[in-house]
């Protein structure tokens, strides 16, 4: 059983406005399906006009989030997960911690007085989804709030630690306590490459934070962006996934396990020189809803094994399981109690 406070997980919670648009709408703001970006000057309206002109879901959102809060569904125990990120002082931000409070995350927001809470649209076409965040809030955390001892008792309670890549764009010194402090106590460190943007602009904060994480996840287009801007000349995902559980580690207690989903493709794990490859469920086309937190909802779903120190292939059986559940329905949600035994 994982017990209370043993999964904390640090990130940008951002408010998902989610909603099915259409194809003029993506090319009005010259976004693309399967894509996550930054919101620039030309996105800002977007917001706003999503939500006068199609029917928006409000959904509490944020990569890590996301799979924090997955991974607490999974686990069905009070208080087994913690996070921490940046939110406004707005009702947004009231919305998400009544939202991850109903979902039984102990959750400790630094609340900024001068940004409002960090949204993200969720621009939705035949089931694919294109991801716009305007990080507003969520980019003013600041390493001191984690440094409070309110805070960092729930680092020194945890045993395990989860950081989407996105977080490099706002406090990568926060995630190198994080990281120091897992490889000199033991205990495990996990990121997310979490979108090609991480791989090519925030390459040194990567390559910095790396030698520390135990496992690395990450999508097909991420490991072949990672691939590219370190100049393997490989598009193969099995390949790149054996190389990135290669790369030097800080702490040699335990070797770095890669994990690559593919979409309807196999999971690829990469482990001790070692792959393995493991089928997902397949959905029909017809039943798919929303991509939207697919690959967060993995993550969630095989954490919430990892902390019960399930073996790989039951962690990525969860992983496959949580992923399939949330695409068939709209936004990273999930009914009341999971269906995996």
């Amino acid at each position: 059983m994982a017990q209370e406070g043993i999964l904390l997980g640090m990130g940008n919670p951002l408010l998902d406005i989610s909603s099915v648009v259409d194809d003029d709408f993506l090319n009005k703001y010259d976004i693309k399906l399967n894509n996550a970006i930054l919101a620039e000057e030309k996105h800002l309206p977007l917001y706003d006009e999503m939500a006068s002109k199609y029917n928006v879901e409000y959904i509490a959102g944020g990569a890590t989030q996301n799979s924090i809060r997955v991974a607490q569904w999974m686990l069905q125990i009070p208080g087994a997960t913690s996070y921490i990120g940046c939110i406004g002082k707005d009702k947004f931000g009231e919305e998400m911690k009544k939202n991850s409070k109903l979902a039984g995350v102990n959750v400790h927001y630094y609340e900024d007085e001068s940004a409002s809470t960090g949204t993200c649209a969720v621009c939705v076409v035949g089931g694919e989804r294109s991801l716009v965040a305007n990080l507003s809030a969520a980019n003013c955390y600041k390493s001191e709030h984690l440094k409070k001892p309110e805070n960092w008792a729930l680092v020194e309670k945890a045993k395990y630690f989860y950081i989407a890549g996105f977080f490099l764009t706002v406090s990568p010194d926060s995630i190198q306590l994080v990281a120091e402090h897992a490889a000199a106590n033991n205990k495990v460190f996990m990121m997310n490459l979490a979108a090609p943007f991480i791989c090519e602009f925030f390459k040194d904060a990567l390559e910095k934070v790396l030698p520390y994480m135990d496992y690395i996840f990450g999508n097909e287009t991420e490991a072949r962006t990672f691939s590219k801007v370190q100049g393997w000349e490989t598009d193969d995902v099995e390949e790149i996934a054996l190389k990135l559980s290669q790369w030097p580690k800080a702490s040699e207690i335990r070797k770095r396990t890669a994990v690559i989903t593919q979409g309807a493709d196999p999971v690829v794990v990469a482990q001790d020189g070692k792959l393995k490859k493991f089928p997902v469920i397949v959905l029909p086309k017809d039943k798919l809803v929303d991509t939207n937190g697919a690959g967060d909802a993995f993550v969630g779903g095989f954490l919430s094994q990892l902390v019960q120190e399930k073996p790989i292939e039951e962690c990525v059986r969860a992983g496959c399981y949580a992923s399939h559940v949330i695409i068939q329905r709209s936004g990273c949600t999930y009914p009341e109690k999971p269906e995996f035994n």
